[in-house]
């Protein structure tokens, strides 16, 4: 497929911020679509960089289509932490005539990479870009896993115009679906209705508070190891931070904290695209946000440069096993497994139906942690245990 017709290329110019050439720089690692080279040659690459240049959807946000070579700016000037990798700079997507053709773009553009088992990293553009990259799923016919970084639930009402705030309304709503489970890491109290809450857990979706996960960031590595597709809203970054966004507000992640999910993210052995939005160039502050989400997404590099292969329902041999009884009705006992490699757990919710099993063989083994096993040896039921197999049943 040629996918250059989608996409126009990027001066380098424009991002080589030192002036000197260096070996290990980004810029010289990143294989990119330059006015002065051909079309990269991406099938045989690991991770694939896209800009989009569409913000036609955004709420508040206008501006933010300016943002990709914002980004490059600085992560082009980065040094490289692995030379094991092949990456390649597709560029930035052509704005459609409409949203929809920009969608259109993205999803091809995806579907395409996800094939060749490619990760793309998309660099928007308004969060709405989410459900174009959900699209590129339903082409495989694989049912994912979204997790999103935001401050708000981006839920919406069905009757609502379609915007980056109501994208996932689109996204569930959306037939044939292929979604079966979304996570929401930093939602602010104050800015979510109640009664979005209540419908996220009457739909078993996982959603957890700023404060909540702040008070422990390792919890929050199994709910990005569960993830196979993750959206982050630079708005859930506090404004010290990271300025650059028209719904920037006082409290949020801070930048270490954000470039530590990025890692997390980059090491996790399903997840297979992720996308940066809403940075406002317009409102940054001596780049100071283009130079996180740079560093954002040099972390996810190098996260991913580290890939253990861990996949417990394909080689249990490379796992420790242990059964724990659930001594409150007898009734289920929860089998954990600990990778011998990288010290991950994973719990394993039963099915039912055998058949289901093909269906739901990546996400029947739920990423877990340590706390997990140590709650369930005193009786208790772990929530992210309970959560699955109702949805399972």
């Amino acid at each position: 497929m040629d996918l250059s017709i989608y996409l126009q290329a990027i001066d380098l110019i424009d991002f080589d911020v030192q002036g000197v050439v260096h070996e290990r720089r980004m810029g010289d690692v990143i294989s990119s679509y330059t006015e002065e080279s051909n079309f990269p040659d991406y099938e045989e690459a690991n991770l694939a960089i896209i800009g989009v240049n569409e913000s036609r959807n955004s709420v508040n946000n206008s501006g933010c289509e300016t943002a990709p070579n914002h980004v490059r700016q600085y992560l082009y000037s980065l040094y490289s932490s692995t030379s094991k990798l092949k990456i390649v700079d597709l560029g930035n997507i052509i704005p459609g005539d409409t949203v929809d053709d920009t969608y259109f773009a993205l999803n091809t553009i995806v579907s395409e990479l996800l094939q060749l088992d490619i990760i793309p990293i998309i660099i928007g553009g308004s969060q709405d870009l989410t459900y174009a990259n959900y699209l590129a799923y339903e082409k495989m016919g694989q049912i994912i896993n979204i997790t999103a970084i935001d401050s708000h639930f981006n839920l919406g009402n069905a009757e609502e115009t379609f915007n980056s705030r109501s994208y996932l309304s689109k996204i569930i709503l959306h037939q044939p679906n292929y979604l079966f489970n979304y996570t929401n890491i930093g939602y602010q109290t104050y800015f979510v209705d109640q009664a979005a809450i209540s419908l996220m857990k009457n739909l078993f979706f996982d959603v957890y508070r700023l404060g909540e996960v702040r008070n422990d960031m390792f919890e929050v590595e199994p709910l990005v190891r569960n993830a196979d597709l993750v959206s982050f809203d630079i708005s859930a970054i506090r404004q010290s931070d990271a300025p650059a966004n028209g719904n920037a507000s006082p409290n949020g992640f801070n930048g270490e904290e954000a470039c530590q999910i990025a890692r997390y993210a980059g090491l996790s052995d399903k997840l297979t695209s992720i996308g940066f939005y809403e940075l406002n160039p317009k409102f940054d502050t001596n780049g100071q946000t283009a130079h996180l989400v740079a560093q954002m997404i040099w972390y996810f590099i190098e996260g991913y440069s580290q890939r253990k292969g861990d996949f417990p329902h394909k080689q249990k041999d490379k796992y420790i096993k242990y059964t724990v009884a659930i001594e409150v009705d007898h009734e289920h006992e929860i089998i954990f497994y600990k990778s011998k490699n990288s010290g991950r757990w994973w719990m394993q919710v039963p099915l039912d139906n055998p058949m289901s099993q093909s269906k739901y063989e990546r996400h029947f083994m739920v990423p877990c942690a340590l706390s997990d096993y140590q709650l369930a040896t005193k009786g208790e039921m772990p929530d992210r245990w309970w959560q699955v197999y109702q949805k399972l049943m």
